[in-house]
């Protein structure tokens, strides 16, 4: 802050900044002075500053004494203004003239047509009290109104009321709203002179939407009813107040192109500052739900990924324990395996017949070398079967379970081994062993 400035309080050097900021004043001297010409209400002096680069009179004196204010993002413009064009008065003495001779024929038309409107009415209700398809009623008054007045005219809306308020909020813009009554005598040069004046046509299509409907429609009728008019012409200004559509002006009866554009300027001028403090809003909740969503996507992608991660270890955790288990069952297998084994060699032990003494004269000596190295001798009787040495090898320790005996010349397989559902194999005699022999253990899985 400036030399000059020290003696401001917090709250006045707050109002400074925050007055500087809206109207883009650089001189900080001159913020001063117009706020403590406002007595420090910096929304009367937002408003009359924007006034006076209207060229539009200063509100102030018309302002009640100011009370305790909101922030600036809270700042309200004034309340709804009505707006009321008398009809030109006649000018000259035939306007005079004609003006007296014709005013009791219109009154009495006048009441002549109330009246019988009003009769009407009671006996057979106003249809226009059941809107059926308001889309279409608005596209009937766009139709009725090129045909009579051209096509020069604002861009009508082409939808109901209520969607043209929802997309006036939606994209936080003005909605200019005009209700035709066709029996209306100012009706028809308003239109002409002032409604396709190319002017208001520029104004209107730039700075609003512009909604328009005839009350002899039922959307029209209806409309007409919630906005209360007067007279016609009949205009009403609406925009976002609050987070909801607010009429914040009336016009009503006959006006001029210029006059119908400036004080729609002027109105639309006092109220930037919601739409801007709306829009402001807006963007602020659109970032935090746009932050809210990267950080529940986060989250999301962080949850999945740690899903994923329990997931795959609960997976290798279960085949850790699968194949443990494939571990322990072919372990238990094998042990039984090998006590199956172990119980069948004892029984082909018990099976195997006393050796025979050296001295006896049917003795066959025969010594098996195994594939280690190992020397096994025994004696049998030739007349007894070649199973018993098959027995006597397949229970030694030093044996391998899956073999074959072979003599060592001529070489040949001895069939020893006892088959299932077979003949006991021929005995050592049978097949030609003699009183001494060296047999060969081979190991089938070698």
């Amino acid at each position: 802050m400036a030399d000059g400035q020290d003696d401001l309080s917090q709250e006045q050097t707050e109002k400074l900044l925050q007055f500087q900021d809206l109207t883009g004043i650089d001189d900080i001297a001159r913020c001063r002075e117009v706020l403590e010409r406002h007595n420090w209400d910096i929304e009367v002096a937002v408003q009359d500053t924007f006034n006076e680069r209207e060229g539009a009179p200063s509100v102030y004196t018309q302002l009640p004494p100011p009370e305790p204010r909101q922030p600036a993002m809270n700042l309200m413009p004034s309340d709804q203004r009505i707006f009321t064009v008398a009809s030109r008065r006649p000018q000259g003495i035939i306007q005079w003239g004609y003006y007296i001779f014709s005013f009791p024929i219109r009154f009495l038309y006048s009441t002549l047509v109330d009246l019988l409107r009003f009769t009407y009415r009671l006996i057979r209700p106003d249809p226009r009290q059941n809107v059926t398809d308001p889309t279409g009623d608005v596209e009937a008054f766009i139709s009725q109104f090129e045909r009579q007045y051209g096509e020069i005219h604002p861009v009508f809306y082409r939808g109901s009321y209520s969607q043209a308020l929802n997309d006036a909020k939606q994209e936080l813009k003005f909605l200019l709203v005009y209700l035709h009554g066709d029996d209306h005598q100012d009706t028809e040069n308003f239109c002409r002179a002032t409604l396709c004046n190319p002017l208001v046509v520029e104004f209107i299509n730039t700075d609003t939407l512009f909604w328009a409907c005839n009350t002899n429609r039922p959307e029209g009728y209806r409309v007409s009813q919630a906005l209360k008019e007067t007279t016609y012409p009949f205009l009403a200004l609406i925009v976002l107040r609050n987070n909801r559509m607010t009429v914040i002006a009336k016009i009503e009866g006959p006006i001029e192109s210029t006059e119908l554009v400036q004080r729609l300027h002027d109105v639309i001028a006092e109220n930037e500052i919601t739409i801007a403090a709306a829009r402001a809003e807006r963007n602020e909740r659109t970032m935090v739900q746009r932050l809210r969503s990267e950080q529940d996507q986060a989250y999301q992608m962080s949850l999945q990924a740690d899903q994923e991660k329990e997931r795959k270890r609960q997976l290798q955790k279960e085949q850790a324990e699968m194949e443990e288990r494939k571990k322990q069952e072919a372990k238990e297998e094998e042990l039984r395996l090998q006590q199956k084994k172990k119980e069948r060699k004892e029984e082909l032990r018990n099976e195997i017949p006393d050796e025979p003494p050296a001295n006896d004269a049917d003795a066959i000596r025969i010594v098996l070398k195994v594939p280690d190295g190992t020397r096994l001798e025994r004696r049998f009787l030739r007349s007894q079967s070649t199973k018993y040495l098959y027995y006597y090898a397949f229970c030694h320790d030093v044996c391998p379970d899956d073999f074959h005996i072979v003599t060592n010349f001529p070489r040949r397989v001895l069939p020893c081994q006892p088959e299932p559902d077979k003949p006991d194999p021929p005995s050592f005699a049978e097949c030609g062993l003699g009183k001494n022999e060296m047999l060969f253990v081979q190991d089938n899985e070698a």
